[in-house]
């Protein structure tokens, strides 16, 4: 009798059908999945220096690590072309959808798992370097871009948002082999930080974490939603309090005045420019690229009700949409309105 895993069939339907699937009826498998080989570098990495630990994996709906797990849950849209597809086209965008951006994630979790099965976060001189682990998350925090006091690893400086995040960020650093962190971060205050992870990881290398606990927090199995409820809620999640932008910054771009009668419709020229100013804002501010298309679409509409249209050549219009774009979008990451990942 074969034992083999039947095909899905879900993978030919489109995306009409397929959003009408449970995530919990997908049955999917890292095991030979696009991110196994960002998994099998992580393991690599970790035995490079000589780390016996080795974090768990489970499929979930999204990338975290649960607070008492020494393990990783990794989306569901990673384990599947046609689900990252999916992704792509609901999100604009593929969170971890390429190997270095999964290693980056892969590494963060990592710290996070580690800390976990060591207990890290009991000791002194980790609370005196990075504070309480059991601090309340707040709902939003605000960055401070220029100081030294923090690592730079993911975007929207992410070791400041909590004393855990700061760690996580901190071995994220550590670990990857290509960081040349001694050099990178001379003079810096974080550097106490990358040497502190340095001696306790070194420290315990070789020893049984205490923890092994291989519990799944919100394992894929267990959501029973669609797909379409999911990204439903994972849109308004990301659209919650979304920058406006306002008719003064508009009206300074383009104008309603008669004499520009003839010349291009604002909306028209911004809907030309949408992809393209999506992706460039978010690879400079680390906004979601959906965030930003949603706050486009409102500027397309809004420029529609005013009749506005453009009154300099296109090439330097886009220079000044995309500036104030970038400009407004990290006004608003400064506000502190912006997602807390776990």
């Amino acid at each position: 009798m074969s034992h083999h895993r039947p095909t899905p069939d879900w993978p030919s339907l489109p995306d009409s059908h397929l959003l009408d699937r449970r995530l919990c009826d997908l049955k999917l498998s890292l095991k030979n999945s696009p991110l196994q080989p960002a998994i099998d570098q992580l393991h690599a990495e970790l035995h490079s220096r000589r780390i016996r630990f080795r974090p768990h994996f489970w499929i979930s709906n999204e990338w975290f690590a649960a607070d008492n797990i020494p393990g990783i849950a990794v989306p569901f849209y990673l384990a599947h072309p046609r689900l990252t597809r999916l992704e792509r086209s609901q999100m604009l965008d593929v969170e971890g959808g390429t190997h270095d951006w999964a290693m980056r994630i892969l590494r963060h979790e990592c710290g996070h798992a580690i800390d976990n099965a060591y207990r890290l976060h009991r000791r002194r001189r980790y609370r005196q370097l990075f504070g309480p682990f059991a601090a309340p998350y707040p709902d939003s925090y605000r960055p401070r871009p220029y100081t030294k006091d923090f690592v730079i690893h993911l975007d929207m400086w992410y070791a400041q948002a909590h004393p855990a995040e700061d760690f996580a960020e901190t071995f994220a650093v550590w670990l990857n082999p290509n960081s040349h962190w001694r050099d990178h971060y001379h003079g810096w205050p974080a550097l106490r930080k990358l040497q502190y992870v340095d001696s306790i990881i070194n420290e315990i290398a070789a020893q049984r974490p205490p923890v092994t606990t291989r519990r799944r927090h919100r394992p894929l199995s267990s959501l029973k939603i669609t797909l379409r409820e999911h990204y439903r809620q994972k849109r308004e999640y990301y659209c919650r309090d979304h920058p406006r932008f306002y008719d003064r910054d508009l009206r300074r771009l383009f104008s309603a005045d008669a004499k520009h009668v003839r010349r291009p419709a604002a909306g028209a020229f911004l809907q030309s420019i949408r992809p393209e100013a999506r992706m460039l804002v978010s690879r400079w501010t680390g906004e979601s690229q959906f965030t930003i298309d949603r706050t486009l679409a409102d500027m397309i509409r809004r420029v529609a009700d005013l009749k506005l249209r453009l009154t300099r050549p296109p090439q330097q219009t886009k220079t000044d949409v995309l500036m104030m774009l970038a400009v407004q979008t990290m006004n608003y990451l400064n506000d502190g309105k912006h997602r807390l990942a776990l």
